[in-house]
């Protein structure tokens, strides 16, 4: 089923064009199924059901994913099971706190009681590339 796209709010992950394209491939791949992003920081919040575009590094629309969960949590309590969903390195929890914690200290800055959005959602389709 082809998902009417044209009105969808689009983004990229991460913070450089390899990021962007390593967590996409992750999500196109199936192992990729949650993100966050610090409460406060001006992005927009999508509620439980709504979709959006995710943007390769090239700004090429390459995925439609929706919203499944989403919750805030303090970054020190963030739990295995989110982190694994998040799909990078070897899924653990101290891995996503090393490499997340260096993503929030070159964006703006960290602190463990800092509150994040947990968003897990799903792959509704892959888009083509032309």
């Amino acid at each position: 089923m082809t998902v009417d796209r044209d009105d969808l709010p689009r983004f990229r992950f991460g913070d450089s064009d390899a990021l962007a394209d390593e967590l996409l491939a992750l999500v196109l791949a199936g192992t990729k199924t949650a993100t966050c992003w610090p409460v406060g920081d001006g992005q927009s919040v999508p509620a439980v059901g709504s979709r959006a575009v995710a943007l390769d590094s090239r700004d090429r629309a390459r995925a439609v994913l929706e919203t499944v969960a989403l919750e805030q949590r303090a970054f020190e309590d963030v739990e295995p099971d989110f982190a694994s969903a998040e799909g990078e390195g070897d899924r653990s929890l101290g891995y996503w706190r090393h490499e997340h914690r260096r993503y929030f200290e070159r964006n703006g800055g960290f602190q463990p009681d800092m509150m994040l959005w947990c968003e897990r959602f799903r792959l509704v389709e892959v888009l083509p590339t032309d």
